[in-house]
């Protein structure tokens, strides 16, 4: 399975995570491959509207680059969404993560396991 499908078999499971929970949810497709910035998914509950990348890995540790990051930040300053990251390391669960618990290194950006799992939030927690 190329990465590309994986990220889009990711993005859909965590649509309709969010669709069962009442949250109105959509798939922007292309993000991340046009000029504008735009998330992963949109997701509203018409109190709260949330912007998310969505990243799932293998490995302990998924990094990022400024683009990733920016582009979303932009968008969310834009938009006026709130900006989330979830992450999916195998075989955990899905966490949400915001800008500030995204770590800063020499070459962008990285989300460490052991950190997301201190810090990040499971869905239900961060929709309540």
């Amino acid at each position: 399975m190329s990465s590309k499908s994986k990220g889009y078999k990711a993005e859909i499971e965590l649509l309709h995570m969010f669709w069962s929970k009442k949250w109105a949810t959509m798939r922007s497709a292309g993000s991340g491959s046009m000029k504008y910035p735009g998330p992963d998914l949109i997701a509203s509950n018409k109190v709260r509207t949330l912007a998310i990348e969505c990243k799932s890995t293998k490995d302990k540790k998924k990094y990022l680059d400024e683009y990733d990051v920016r582009q979303l930040k932009d968008f969310c300053d834009i938009f006026g969404a709130e900006p989330w990251f979830a992450v999916r390391f195998t075989r955990k669960d899905w966490l949400f993560l915001s800008l500030e618990d995204i770590e800063k290194t020499e070459r962008g950006y990285v989300i460490d396991a052991k950190v997301a799992e201190r810090r990040g939030l499971l869905i239900d927690e961060l929709i309540e």
